[in-house]
């Protein structure tokens, strides 16, 4: 949502943005900081299964809806722009109730409920991944911040290593599993460590702010380093220092990835509804990165896969080349072309 607000106002510095958030979600601290007006809606929490719960949606609904609908009325809002989650239902109803035309961007393989339904009511539906079976859903790709989507890898590679206590010309891993961290990768990257940097490749790993247990003995003098954090600030730099990441596959980390031609062996979360494998598949069937399922990740595999594609340049650089054909940089500055035409046409009509 905010690489596509900083997309229109590069195009336009007068255009009026308004983001919709509720009071409980991370754009509360989010989007006032980056210099966009935030209006609070009430969420709509979909239960996944009938319960009693579920008899109280029609009511949260029109609730929501009534005070959005207000919102779009009073802005005189030319489009809304819906990402899906417990926001988008609402605005979507609204938009539709209040003749505003609607763009709607779906970011994982497997859309969700309130994307699905607002997919027939849109005038242009944008997805990230192709195949995504959306109701005419345009291959558009993830919008990113410009600091990863204008990364040149190549050329901030030496600033990035020495950021992070690297050396400057070993093959390198970074390790991640979001925010929060994942045992999985945790457990499989500590136990290979050994056999990793006694094959010369240096590993970057981002074990979690929680995981402060995950640790790894101090490298011999001379040895390739393997540098624990807790959390990476700046992704972006991250990138730039590895040859290779060993990750989940959530959808902005299968864009980023791409978007900056790193390669990765994708390791798609055992839960939910299999999105995530959907997620990575077209880059890894672009010869851009691995598969592995969770459950087959151990050290074991690491030694088997990743230490032979890392002590070979000429692969490496292979994967690199195809991860980026898999990308879509430019996909903020895309949808920002598909808004701009259905506010206009908008207003034509009206």
């Amino acid at each position: 949502m905010l690489a596509l607000a900083d997309a229109l106002r590069r195009r336009d510095g007068g255009l009026r943005i308004t983001c919709l958030g509720t009071a409980r979600g991370m754009e509360t601290r989010l989007v006032p900081a980056r210099g966009y007006d935030l209006r609070l809606i009430p969420p709509v929490p979909l239960p996944r299964k009938p319960t009693v719960d579920l008899l109280r949606v029609p009511g949260r609904v029109r609730r929501a809806v009534a005070e959005t609908r207000a919102i779009l009325e009073e802005l005189s809002a030319d489009v809304v722009v819906g990402f899906g989650g417990y926001v988008a239902l609402p605005a979507y109803l609204a938009g539709r109730g209040a003749r505003v035309p609607l763009v709607v961007h779906e970011q994982n393989a497997l859309p969700g409920l309130a994307n699905r339904i607002g997919a027939r009511l849109a005038a242009r539906v944008a997805v990230t991944v192709p195949g995504t079976p959306l109701h005419r859903g345009e291959h558009v790709g993830m919008p990113l911040r410009t600091a990863i989507s204008t990364l040149d890898r190549a050329a901030r590679r030496a600033e990035a290593r020495v950021e992070f206590g690297l050396d400057a010309d070993r093959p390198t891993l970074l390790v991640f599993g979001g925010s929060q961290g994942a045992q999985t990768l945790n457990r499989a990257a500590v136990a290979a460590a050994d056999v990793l940097t006694a094959a010369g490749i240096q590993v970057l790993h981002a074990r979690g702010p929680k995981n402060t247990s995950v640790t790894v003995p101090p490298r011999p003098a001379g040895s390739a380093p393997y540098v624990l954090v807790d959390y990476l600030d700046r992704m972006d730099l991250a990138y730039a220092a590895a040859d290779l990441a060993l990750c989940r596959a959530g959808a902005v980390t299968v864009a980023e990835l791409s978007a900056v031609g790193l390669p990765a062996a994708f390791v798609p979360l055992p839960i939910g509804n299999g999105e995530q494998r959907r997620n990575a598949l077209p880059v890894v069937e672009a010869g851009g990165g691995l598969l592995v399922e969770d459950a087959e990740l151990d050290a074991d595999w690491i030694t088997g896969h990743l230490v032979p594609l890392l002590t070979d340049p000429v692969a490496l650089t292979g994967y690199a080349r195809h991860a980026a054909a898999a990308g879509v940089p430019d996909a903020d500055d895309r949808l920002a072309d598909i808004v701009l035409d259905v506010a206009r046409a908008g207003r034509v009509r009206t």
